[in-house]
């Protein structure tokens, strides 16, 4: 699949996934994705944990139910760490590129899936989810991402129109 046509597929995912597998292939493809995302200052502030063991996923899955995470062969853990240069701090943005990336390469192989920051956020999920992957206490659990093959059509949200959106200033 072509960049703009997974740019224009691209949508969050939360629905059940059909029980196949991702070939390591597939997998590779999508996390060397994320490495290759752009980096403030190219601290790469952001680590990526592939989360296919069952008893795993169910925990996670338990702190944040829906039928995405309840049905995911695969949950990808997208971490981050408090990094500084010359007073800056790249975190934020490094994890949420790094993210985007992956959620474009996971269409343009087939797949679908959700960025979860909101629920990861909430009840203080994010360090629950640490715990059981034992990570770290530097590394923060910033998304999951459920990813596998959609069980029905994925649609990409309605947008506002492009002139509402973007100006030209010539």
């Amino acid at each position: 699949m072509d960049f703009f046509e997974a740019v224009s597929k691209r949508g969050s995912y939360r629905d059940n996934f059909e029980e196949k597998a991702i070939p390591e292939a597939d997998l590779r493809k999508i996390l060397e994705a994320a490495v290759k995302a752009p980096s403030g200052y190219n601290l790469q502030s952001t680590s990526f944990v592939a989360v296919t063991n069952e008893d795993k996923k169910k925990q996670i899955a338990a702190l944040m139910p829906s039928d995405a995470t309840e049905t995911a062969p695969l949950i990808i853990v997208v971490v981050s760490e408090r990094i500084e240069a010359d007073g800056f701090c790249f975190e934020i943005e490094d994890y949420a590129s790094a993210t985007e990336t992956m959620l474009l390469a996971i269409t343009a192989l087939g797949y679908a899936s959700v960025w979860m920051d909101g629920d990861t956020k909430t009840d203080d999920n994010s360090e629950q989810i640490r715990k059981i992957l034992g990570l770290p206490e530097n590394k923060t659990v910033r998304t999951i991402l459920p990813v596998g093959k959609p069980a029905r059509e994925v649609k990409q949200n309605t947008r506002k129109a492009f002139d509402e959106r973007v100006t030209y200033i010539k």
